[in-house]
């Protein structure tokens, strides 16, 4: 069976900031259909991971679909904070589909859960560079990154490009309230 599998973003809480994680949707039956919209609404229970373990293990995935798998399981992981299975997993991800820019921001937003910050940054640019289906996400786990390291020039640069991005959502832009602009 054939799925098409076009990319959604999620956010979830990291630390004290929310850290935008890429999902991917499958459109079809089964444990990977299951995984995939539990990493699409959200959801982190140990019953959405076993259905992305159940997926992987058992049924017969192209490999576009089991790259995602990785990706979505690792999104659930990450939100339990189980920082070192998610890089597992997209890492995972990235070996079977090393062009999925989703692999690399999510790894990087588990660097920014970690307070690795430098790695994410690289990460997440990297994930950018491949191009992703909602770059706002990933230009606001930048900013997440830049504000750990100190360079708040970056974070405000980053923030403000994600909110251009997408003037709808709100993260960026409560994000961008904290700074203040002052002209020479």
């Amino acid at each position: 069976m054939t799925r098409i599998i076009p990319f959604a973003l999620a956010v979830a809480a990291l630390a004290t900031a929310g850290a935008a994680q890429a999902s991917t949707m499958v459109i079809g039956g089964g444990a990977a259909k299951e995984c995939s919209d539990s990493a699409l609404k959200g959801r982190s229970d140990k019953r959405s991971v076993l259905a992305c373990t159940s997926a992987l293990e058992l049924e017969n995935l192209n490999f576009r679909d089991r790259a995602r798998t990785y990706v979505n399981r690792g999104v659930l992981q990450m939100r339990q904070k189980d920082f070192g299975a998610a890089r597992s997993d997209f890492d995972a991800a990235g070996a079977i589909d090393p062009n999925l820019g989703e692999v690399f921001v999510n790894r990087g937003a588990a660097y920014v859960g970690e307070e690795r910050y430098r790695e994410g940054v690289e990460q997440i640019d990297k994930g950018l560079a491949l191009g992703v289906k909602e770059p706002e996400k990933a230009w606001f786990n930048r900013g997440l990154a830049n504000e750990g390291l100190g360079d708040l020039k970056a974070a405000f640069r980053d923030y403000s490009r994600a909110a251009e991005l997408n003037p709808d959502w709100p993260a960026p832009k409560l994000e961008l309230t904290r700074f203040s602009v002052k002209r020479p």
